[in-house]
This record gives structure tokens, sequence and C-alpha cells, in this order.
């Protein structure tokens, strides 16, 4: 460099300087792989859409990891099942009084009808329990048992809707969405949000584990678990034309074809979940077939949950949380089957055979694997029914032994995950038509579980539409008295 003056910043690094320098360096690289476990930094440009189901940290320490929702559609019976009204046997066939509060007045409804079903106390707690359910009976010393839900419809569609996502009319995140929001997952070769679903789809189908607002990556998947042989429990599971490695090829090159027509498109969230849909369903060919195969289950595993589809989905939503699936909802058939209006008795017995042993299965596979103290199961439906008869459209009481929606009590049960364990909280009149002691809404439902999933549901919040949204809306209140 002919002409050029040394300058000081020039000279050759001393050996003390290039230790401080590269110590220096090194120091940074920790500081920013630090930063990045803590997402203190952005993502890189070429982030996959997967980073974002990564596992996150909650507000603060949870007690629950992972959620299991066992959901008994249609509106099982609370005074058949779990929440015995000795008065019914007194009043049965007379028409009761009923005070309407709002209008200050007093009429008679439909005949009281006595439950067909023998209760008796199981368990150190004494928790009633219904002869529906023996297998679940020597179970309740670890459940928390909620007997004075409420909710806003006696609609199924409504009733549904609101138990799954918090409003019962506009399109919402459901549960499972926020939870996934809020959590990611730990298995990136599987969703983070699975819906467990025999015969099609719900009342209401897919917007019970929609993702709203929330990115299409929170979407709920759904499986028909109608079938047993894994190539139609999960459709084009594998790909019979190429190999895995040719198939990374072509999604690599369609990935960046859909990434431009996503950037023109402006983001559009149906398409990125698209988008997703192909690197999960690649991903899921070798994990889910194995998630999915109960077959490789010991035999003594399988007799413990029993026959059934019923028995088969509780034991799959076993494996799923076990290989990291954050939420996995378990619907009790694809309509309403709990829906008694008729024939209430040999109705509820089959539906209670059919899920009976599966339940109690899985507390006690859980429970043996060392999982439910960290995963919270939640059994219910989206409303009870009346301890009346159901009415005739003549307007005449009727003589069948069915009973109507009741949307102003019923009874729900949460176990592991951080619960009192053998504790009954709130009940409701002596008759069951109503919540009247420690009520507990929908809303306050969703706060707690948000609570032992270590959130504060006023907190977990998503801007959309210039305000921030939240799975409670603006209600809900966290019930300390269910926490462990």
């Amino acid at each position: 460099m002919p002409n050029q003056k040394l300058r000081s910043e020039d000279a050759p690094l001393t050996r003390r300087d290039a230790l401080l320098r590269c110590g220096m360096g090194m120091g940074g690289v920790g500081l920013a792989g630090l930063l990045g476990e803590l997402g203190f930094l952005a993502p890189p440009a070429n982030a996959g859409r997967l980073d974002a189901l990564a596992p996150k940290t909650p507000h603060f320490a949870p007690k629950a990891k992972r959620v299991i929702h066992l959901f008994m559609n249609g509106g099982p019976s609370h005074v058949d099942t779990f929440d015995p009204k000795p008065m019914l046997q007194k009043y049965h066939g007379r028409a009761l009084p009923v005070i309407d509060k709002y209008r200050k007045t007093v009429s008679r409804i439909g005949g009281a009808m006595q439950s067909p079903f023998r209760f008796e106390k199981y368990g150190r707690c004494g928790i009633d329990v219904s002869e529906l359910f023996p297998h679940f009976a020597q179970c309740v010393d670890d459940i928390s048992l909620i007997r004075s839900m409420y909710t806003d419809s006696p609609s199924h569609d409504q009733g549904i809707l609101l138990m799954n996502t918090g409003e019962k009319r506009l399109v919402r995140p459901s549960l499972g969405s926020w939870v996934t929001y809020g959590l990611g997952t730990e298995n990136q070769n599987l969703p983070g949000f699975i819906s467990l679903c025999p015969n099609g789809y719900p009342l209401q189908g897919a917007l019970n584990w929609q993702s709203g607002f929330l990115p299409g990556v929170y979407q709920g998947a759904y499986v028909n678990t109608e079938y047993s042989d894994i190539e139609k429990l999960i459709r084009n599971i594998r790909n019979q034309n190429g190999t895995r490695e040719s198939q990374r090829k072509q999604l690599d090159l369609l990935q960046r074809l859909n990434e431009g027509h996503l950037e023109r498109r402006g983001q559009d969230s149906q398409l990125e979940a698209r988008l997703l849909s192909f690197e999960i369903a690649y991903r899921m060919q070798v994990e889910a077939t194995d998630a999915f195969d109960v077959s490789k289950e010991p035999q003594y595993v399988r007799d413990m949950y029993g026959p059934g589809e019923q028995a088969r989905s509780m034991l799959i939503a076993r494996r799923l949380v076990e290989r990291g699936v954050r939420f996995v909802q378990v619907w009790h058939g694809d309509t309403t089957p709990w829906d008694s209006h008729t024939e209430l008795e040999s109705n509820h017995r089959r539906l209670a055979k059919e899920t009976d042993q599966g339940i109690a299965a899985l507390l006690k596979d859980l429970r043996q694997r060392g999982m439910l103290d960290d995963t919270l199961v939640i059994w219910g439906g989206e409303f009870g029914r009346t301890p009346t008869v159901e009415r005739i459209p003549n307007g005449a009481f009727s003589t069948s032994t069915g009973r109507d929606h009741n949307h102003w009590g019923f009874t729900m049960w949460m176990a592991g995950g951080g619960v009192k364990r053998g504790y009954i909280h709130g009940q409701t009149d002596e008759l069951g038509f109503e919540a009247v002691e420690d009520k507990v809404h929908v809303h306050d439902l969703h706060a707690t579980i948000l609570r032992l999933l270590g959130f504060d549901h006023e907190k977990l919040t998503f801007r959309y539409a210039g305000r921030d949204f939240r799975l409670t809306d603006v209600h809900g209140r966290v019930v300390k008295e269910l926490l462990a």
C-alpha cells in the first residue's frame, strides 16, 4: 500500500487481542443462541411456517402440558350419570312448578322423571356415580366433578360451538387452536391439534376445530376414526409412486412456487393453511402410521381399553399425546348421540357402555405412564338434560322416557393436569334444573383450562380487526377451587 500511512487499527493483532476478540465473538454466538431460544430474536426470512408450532413458554409454570377432551356431544343427562336427585322419586310423574325469574311468574311443566339408574358412592371421596359407569367409578378419586355448569343456549348448534370456541354464533378460533397457538407442539411430524370423530363431521362441522382468525397452522386436523385400517383412517398416507427422497424434492419445488403465489396474494390465511398441510402430510407418513396403529400396543393394553371405535379412539388419543400432540379431542359419534329425547334408559345404557371402559383405561394408562399429572382430561357435552319428561308436539305430556335439553345446569369433570382429586364443585337445585351454588359458565371453564396450561386467559390474545381477541372474549374467571 504505497503512499498510505499505517494506522493503529491496521496493526497486526497481538495474541492477547486475538484471544479477547475471539472470546467476545464466541460469547456473541452463545448470546444469539440463548436469545433465540427465549424468543427474543426475529426468525430468519427463510424460516418455514412450521416454526410457528415450535414449543413455547406460557405466562407461568403450567400444571398441564397437553389436553384430551372427551366430547359427549348431544348432552348427557347429569341426573342420570353424576348428579343424583332423590327428590325426583318423590315427584315422579307429577308436574313441577317453575318460577320465571324474569317475568316473575310461576308455571307448571312436564312431569318429573326419576332416574332409571341406581347410584352408589365410590372411592375415598365418596362421589356418586350411576350404574352406567362401573369402570369409571373406580377412578373417581382422580377427578374434579363440576355439578354446576351452565351455558347460554339450549340449541345443539350454538351449545357445541360455544363449548368448542367460546362463541355460539360467530366464527372464532377453537379451544384447541388457542392452546396450540400458546404452547406450540412437541412433535413437528404431527399436527399440534387433532380431532378424532367417527362417521363424518359433527354438527357445525370443521367450525369446531377451526383456527378462525389465528394463522391456519393452528387449525385442528380431522381424522375419521370409523376405520381401524391405517390406509382408510388417514387417506393417502403413503405415496405408492415414489421414494421419500423424490417426494421431498417435489415438495420443495412446489413449496417455492406456492410461496411466490402466497406472497402475491398478501399472506392469505386459508392458502397458508393449505400449503402447510402439504408439509405436515409429508412428515406424517412415518409418524402417523405408527401413532394411529393400535395393533402395535401389547394385547393386555388393548384388552384394558376394550372393544369398539370409542375405546380405540381413546387409545389413539393416549398414543398421540405421548408423541407430543398438544390437544386431542375425542368425539362420541358424528352428530348428537347423547340427545335422548326418547328411550333415555336404553340409549344412555348403550352410549355409556361404548365409553365407560375406555375412559377408565385412559385414566389408568396415563397414571401408570406417569403422564396423568401433566395431562388434562376433560369429559362432558354441550349441556345437560331436564329432570322432566319430553313434551310431545301437541303440548301434552309425553309418556315417553326421554328428557329435553337443559342449559341451566349440567355436569362435567376434569382429571389430572393440576386439578383437585376426589373433589365435587357446586351443585344444582334439588331437582336438577339449574345450577345454584358455585356456578361455572363455559367461559369460566375455558379460563380455568388455560390457567392449568400456564396462561392468563386475559393476556393470551391475538390482534384482529383492530382489537385484541381472546378465547373468553370479555368474560371468564378462573375457578380457583378446582386447582390443586
